[in-house]
């Protein structure tokens, strides 16, 4: 077994020598892969040269971020627990330590600490969470740092700086490749939860995270994304089959597609929403772990989803 931290890469040569270097810092040795989406900047290059000791699984073609990192991890079968780093997040010394800490016996996941680049000493995400209509939301957003300390762990880690013991992780077959972008990591955590995995929170485990570097915080293309991942998630979880949870999906739902076009003129998220619920059709239905979910209102719910995009 070996530890080793998995970073997703996909035209991030200007942004990824950060996560690295914090990597190179820390006061524990790790092995270091960078699953590569067929970057086109010079990525796979300048690793070869500026990071050498980095090994770079690449893929030629961009297969979305759950996909890149189930082929690398695929590819490194003696990579046991996997950590996952986003390449826009750059581990404080400490990192590799802190996670390996909270991997207790009893524990198959561990979330860490992602701060606000523009504001270090407040959290930009402890984890993913999720009310009964499987809405998902990163736990204590906008909190300060130190509200981690003795708060409850989270539904699962998010994605962008994690920890999985394989045989959790392969237990219920990695990401879903069918999710290119966003929310792959709350489908995950609500997959492993209904399996029976536990999570843990590091709070000492914190990394700096540039949130939306790839696509922008508030595009278009994001919209259609976070949108797609949606619409396909309340299909495959069931959701609209129960009249209530229905009703909640319809007003909040439409209050935030309707909030994207007027503040941001696009009808994206939407649209993704549509075919991603469309795409769903025939797939084979999941477990809810409805006693990990919170119980939020509508009115709650889309106060965090605002607050996320703030």
């Amino acid at each position: 077994m070996r530890p080793t931290v998995f970073i997703p890469n996909y035209n991030g040569a200007e942004r990824i020598g950060r996560a690295l270097d914090g990597l190179r810092r820390q006061d524990r040795e790790v092995a270091v892969v960078v699953a590569d989406n067929g970057s086109t900047d010079g990525s796979v290059a300048m690793l070869a040269e500026r990071y050498p000791e980095v090994t770079v699984v690449e893929l030629g073609a961009n297969l979305g971020f759950g996909t890149a990192l189930n082929r690398a991890v695929a590819a490194t079968p003696e990579a046991d627990p996997i950590m996952l780093l986003n390449d826009d997040a750059e581990p404080e010394r400490g990192f590799v330590t802190a996670l390996l800490a909270a991997l207790r016996d009893e524990v198959d996941t561990v979330a860490a600490l992602m701060l606000q680049e523009a504001d270090p000493g407040r959290i930009d995400s402890a984890g993913v969470v999720a009310d009964r209509t499987v809405m998902g939301f990163d736990y204590l957003q906008g909190e300060p740092v130190a509200a981690a300390a003795g708060a409850k762990a989270p539904l699962g880690p998010t994605g962008g700086a994690a920890l999985y013991r394989r045989a959790a992780f392969e237990a219920v077959g990695g990401f879903d490749e069918r999710i290119f972008l966003y929310y792959e990591d709350l489908d995950l955590a609500l997959r492993m939860a209904a399996a029976g995995a536990r999570c843990a929170l590091a709070p000492e485990a914190r990394v700096v995270h540039a949130y939306s570097q790839s696509l922008g915080a508030a595009s278009g293309a994001k919209y259609a994304r976070t949108g797609w991942s949606r619409g396909y998630m309340l299909r495959r979880y069931g959701v609209m089959r129960h009249p209530a949870l229905a009703l909640r999906v319809l007003a909040a739902e439409g209050a935030i597609c309707a909030g994207q076009l007027l503040r941001d003129h696009t009808a994206a998220g939407l649209r993704g929403r549509l075919r991603g619920y469309r795409e769903a059709g025939g797939a084979a239905r999941r477990e809810v772990p409805t006693s990990a979910l919170l119980d939020l209102g509508t009115r709650e719910a889309i106060e965090l989803r605002r607050r996320r995009r703030g």
